[in-house]
């Protein structure tokens, strides 16, 4: 059972804010204290594997360089994300406190969607790296400057806090009369948006619209950066050197695929699988928040040698 059943109207002339109730995972409350310790693990992996990946790239001299400067933006954004959910997540699962203000949930949902801007936004700047790296191979460190890397940084930061301040702002002004029910532990924008009694065309559109010119934008250009880097690897001629090339670029793809899969899956089902459980979209949701920050560490961990040696130096387990 809910804690309590909010109906409440926010209006310029109301100042009683609303309140939105958090949900579980349906069906499995009895299980809510064991689902805790699993994502208490969960948080623990994202710190540990992304903590590690910041120290040994600013420890190790060898590792700066460009592809591991955007790699300990993609760490910093991927802790952010993580500690933009963990809060509701566990006060639901631990403590059952579903209520959240108004206030609170749009500032959550604000960094969530800037860190899954921001995100797309790195693994576009990633694979302009592997571009130049693989078909400027000569002027990859007059191209990608430690300057041009920082202004690449500040754009993307820009970009995405740019395009997700509106929603909030819009939100705000928005009438809420039903039960603020959410579905799920966290607070999303449309999630938020369809509780609203108001008019809301405007704020929805701008949704789409942002989605579109972000994670629509930076796909094709990520795929437009491997369809050139494909063709110049196959313009080399020793097999060797093609399958050399090609693996730079295996932690990048398996990031990018880590990422963009279940986000398109996210969205399919929002779009197509209203007739699935509650508990599928919930679910789907948590492993669209949490799987690329606890992957992303391994996978660069285990695909890229000098991560693996420098993590190994940390430790005292070189040979």
């Amino acid at each position: 059972m809910f804690a309590r059943v909010t109906m409440v109207v926010w209006n310029t002339n109301d100042t009683m804010e609303p309140i939105f109730i958090l949900k579980g995972f349906p069906g499995l409350e009895y299980a809510h204290s064991w689902l805790s310790i699993l994502f208490c693990f969960v948080f623990l992996a994202i710190l540990v594997g992304n903590v590690t990946i910041l120290s040994v790239i600013w420890i190790e001299s060898s590792l700066h360089q460009p592809m591991y400067y955007f790699l300990s933006i993609l760490a910093l954004n991927d802790l952010g994300m993580s500690l933009s959910t963990l809060p509701t997540i566990l006060s639901v699962l631990w403590l059952n406190t579903r209520e959240i203000q108004a206030s609170a949930c749009f500032a959550q949902l604000f960094f969530i969607h800037t860190f899954t801007f921001l995100e797309s936004s790195v693994l576009l700047a990633m694979a302009f790296d592997r571009f130049v790296a693989i078909c400027r191979p000569l002027h990859y460190t007059t191209i990608l400057t430690n300057s041009v890397i920082g202004k690449i940084g500040l754009a993307c930061l820009l970009r995405s806090v740019g395009v997700v301040l509106p929603t909030p702002l819009l939100l705000r002004q928005y009438h809420y009369c039903h039960v603020n029910v959410l579905s799920h532990p966290f607070c999303l924008h449309q999630d938020v948006l369809k509780l609203s009694c108001s008019d809301a065309r405007i704020n929805s559109i701008y949704g789409l619209c942002i989605v579109i010119a972000t994670l629509g934008v930076d796909s094709v250009f990520i795929l437009l950066s491997y369809v050139l880097i494909l063709n110049a690897v196959l313009s080399i001629a020793s097999p060797e050197e093609r399958l050399k090339a090609l693996n730079t670029c295996v932690s990048h793809i398996c990031v990018v695929l880590i990422f963009f899969v279940p986000v398109i899956g996210v969205s399919m089902a929002h779009r197509f699988g209203k007739h699935l459980s509650p508990i599928v979209h919930i679910l789907m949701a948590n492993i669209y928040l949490l799987l690329p920050p606890v992957l992303n560490p391994i996978v660069y961990s285990v695909r890229t040698k000098q991560i693996r040696l420098g993590i190994l130096r940390k430790f005292g387990l070189e040979r």
